[in-house]
């Protein structure tokens, strides 16, 4: 197939969309399609306008993961991989995927919208996390220890976003869960040398590790899998994602955020996770374009999954194609 690769974008995480684009390129071309690579932005389409088959997004953050090129797309009528535009807006608001997430009974931190420096920065608790509410890579982000702490954080975020948000701080066994066509992957505990999963822990090696000996039970990691698919459902997604949660000392898991449209690079988590799973990369990109691509004889107006899913759905464990 002839498959366009879009990366790159104005957003924060341009730098990594562009190692993403190179990487799902070559992956690719392993698989035998021939590939165009455009990076692309608001006031530069030009990429859509040469004929292809499917469409492959790797852009992360503000335009391109946050629906604004999902509705360009469907609105041009091009397959493309990943989630429909109603579905990408909810996972990246931060708030408005917490929103559809408890209406559905899914565990997820406390939290507060702030629009300025708040009153009592310690409602929630300390520490507590400050963060953007559209961002991802964990850029603009900050774990706060002390109340001095979140008043600084709070300068720094509303310098660059007109409101953020508090979130309680979660305490346990960090794993990331990537989701391949509703399918769970191999779950990954997280284990860092940073105070926190940060983007230089994300994406420089040697500050953190990726560990698929979990050291937690079978039941407990179902568990996991089980609320990482429901809240992938719930907010319609399809295709591809990754799910951050919390597991508690009782084994009981709380979700953090959604990745609709996860990294790509040679470092990242989802590809990691493939490949544990029996699927190597050019295999994980070839499945997606075909998904894609299967969509184009029955397209769907919102370009989306299934919105509103019940939070009790089947897990399938996901294995080699």
């Amino acid at each position: 197939m002839r498959v366009t690769v879009l990366c790159g974008g104005p957003s924060a995480e341009r730098e990594v969309s562009l190692r993403s684009g190179k990487c799902v390129a070559r992956a690719l071309e392993q698989a035998g399609h021939t590939v165009f690579v455009s990076d692309v932005s608001p006031t530069d389409l030009a990429g859509l306008d040469t004929p292809a088959d499917v469409i492959f997004p790797v852009l992360h953050g503000d335009f391109g993961e946050s629906g604004e090129l999902q509705e360009i797309l469907e609105a041009r009528g091009l397959p493309f991989v990943g989630s429909g535009s109603v579905a990408s807006r909810l996972g990246m608001d931060k708030i408005e995927a917490k929103k559809v997430w408890l209406k559905h009974g899914l565990r997820t931190p406390r939290f507060k919208i702030c629009r300025e420096i708040p009153t009592n920065p310690a409602e929630l608790g300390l520490p507590v996390v400050a963060k953007a509410i559209s961002s991802g890579s964990s850029i603009d982000v900050h774990l706060c220890k002390t109340k001095a702490d979140v008043r600084e954080a709070a300068k720094q975020l509303l310098a660059r976003h007109d409101r953020f948000m508090l979130e309680e701080f979660a305490t346990g066994v960090e794993l990331t869960i990537g989701l391949l066509d509703g399918a769970a992957l191999p779950p990954i505990r997280i284990a860092t040398k940073n105070a926190f999963y940060d983007f230089q822990a994300k994406y420089n090696t040697g500050t953190e590790a990726h560990h698929f000996d979990t050291g937690l039970p079978a039941d407990v990691l179902k568990r996991c899998a089980d609320l990482a698919v429901a809240a992938s459902d719930t907010l319609g997604c399809r295709d591809v994602g990754r799910v951050d949660l919390i597991v508690d000392d009782q084994g009981w898991p709380t979700l953090l955020e959604i990745n609709t449209l996860p990294g790509f690079t040679d470092v990242s988590l989802l590809p990691d996770a493939a490949r544990q799973a029996g699927i190597a990369f050019p295999q994980l990109v070839d499945k997606l374009v075909k998904l894609a691509a299967a969509r184009a004889s029955y397209p769907s107006p919102s370009g989306g999954g299934r919105v509103g899913a019940g939070a009790g759905s089947v897990v399938r464990q996901a294995s080699a194609f």
